[in-house]
């Protein structure tokens, strides 16, 4: 999957098919939080996210606190967003359910 960066109007595009995930002012990254009934739940999430992560060699900026998680997607080495980060959304939202 590329690896490079997409225009913002590319971004929008992709945007629209990502429901809750929020798109930074600089248009440099998209984030988003979820909610478990528990810390195992959430766990459990990142553990599957984690494993995603590993097949597509594409790891989130993330935090935990109990039953909470936040994701950050960003491409480091293309400054940006792209393609790799709107598939990987995708999948985090699949995820959650």
């Amino acid at each position: 999957m590329s690896r490079t960066p997409l225009t913002r109007e590319e971004i929008s595009t992709a945007m629209s098919g990502l429901s809750g995930w929020e798109l930074s002012a600089d248009h440099g990254s998209i984030r988003k939080n979820f909610k478990f009934r528990d810390f195992n739940a959430a766990f459990a999430f990142m553990t599957r996210i984690a494993m995603a992560a590993e097949k597509l060699d594409h790891h989130p900026e993330w935090s935990n606190i109990y039953n909470k998680v936040e994701i950050t997607l960003t491409t480091h080495s293309a400054k940006g967003l792209t393609a790799l980060d709107m598939r990987m959304a995708q999948l985090i939202n699949d995820y959650a359910g």
